[in-house]
């Protein structure tokens, strides 16, 4: 062999072992995203979240760093369901990145795996922050979870053909370990069945929905509205003729309201991690719901 060829020989064997050692880059737009990506695809997956717990993921401002980031993507995970539409086709335009754009196999929408609960009979902005295609923090109801968890790790394959069994592999051990949690957690959460509370944000439906929890009131008249002093004194008014047992709120948003409302009521305030990361127990999808279902029981006690 000539050294000419020799030294081809050793550039193609650099290039496929480049190639095979290669990990896909996925950018997340909320953290309970990034949390299943890296359940399901392990050290084959680069990943980040845009967002934290402690952000209101309504509301995220487009800075350079998240450009950036968006355009050495190779896979997009985001909830959809206009959840994100305030900031999020600001970063897809600037980073000018096509394996994400609307459409392409590396944009990836959960909400449109799930049933959306809260789709609006009517659009009128005097209804308040109300979205189009149904409520979008679907990431509360690990039903949801287990749905994404599927057709994740189908994209996953179909991005990167070459580890395809090690995404079906990786879906099969989460799906097994996430069923048997998931009958444990509904063992746990019996005690709250029909249990009366109070949120202050339309962001803990699925959640109520699949535990049989009764939301008898918002602390938001509507929607993304702060409420006002005069509000929240009618409130009170009306836990006094129907009680609720709790007001909960999720870690990022503001402690305020609904600490006067525990203080005026006289019912605990629980605040829920909302997503992976919201307190030091929910570190995965797992310890996410297992801190939920603690503290509701917790409270409801």
């Amino acid at each position: 062999m000539t050294l000419h060829s020799r030294s081809l020989l050793l550039a193609a064997l650099a290039a496929v072992s480049i190639q095979a050692q290669a990990v896909l880059n996925v950018v997340a737009c909320e953290p309970e995203w990034a949390a299943l990506a890296t359940e399901l695809g392990g050290d084959k997956l680069k990943v980040s979240s845009t967002t934290t717990a402690l952000q209101d993921p309504h509301h995220i401002e487009a800075r350079p760093s998240l450009i950036a980031r968006m355009r050495g993507a190779d896979l997009l995970v985001c909830t959809g369901m206009e959840l994100e539409v305030g900031w999020l086709p600001v970063l897809l335009q600037q980073s000018a990145n096509t394996k994400l754009a609307s459409g392409a196999p590396g944009n990836f929408e959960a909400g449109r795996f799930v049933t959306p609960l809260d789709v609006p009979a009517r659009l009128d902005r005097s209804d308040g922050d109300v979205h189009a295609a149904g409520n979008p923090h679907i990431q509360l109801d690990p039903r949801n979870i287990l749905k994404v968890a599927a057709a994740l790790s189908e994209r996953l394959g179909q991005i990167d053909a070459a580890n395809a069994p090690v995404y079906r592999d990786r879906f099969r051990s989460f799906a097994s370990r996430w069923s048997e949690a998931t009958r444990k957690w509904e063992q746990q959460a019996q005690p709250l069945r029909g249990l009366p509370v109070v949120a202050r944000h339309k962001n803990m439906t699925y959640l109520w929905s699949w535990l049989g929890v009764r939301e008898v009131a918002t602390l938001e008249p509507k929607p993304g509205v702060e409420p006002n002093g005069g509000q929240l004194s009618l409130l009170k008014t009306q836990l006094a003729a129907q009680p609720a047992k709790m007001v909960v709120r999720g870690a990022y948003e503001d402690p305020r309201a609904s600490r006067w409302l525990s203080e005026q009521a006289g019912i605990p305030e629980v605040v829920l991690p909302f997503t992976v990361g919201g307190n030091d127990k929910a570190a995965d999808l797992f310890g996410l719901f297992d801190s939920t279902l603690s503290l509701l029981l917790a409270a409801a006690k």
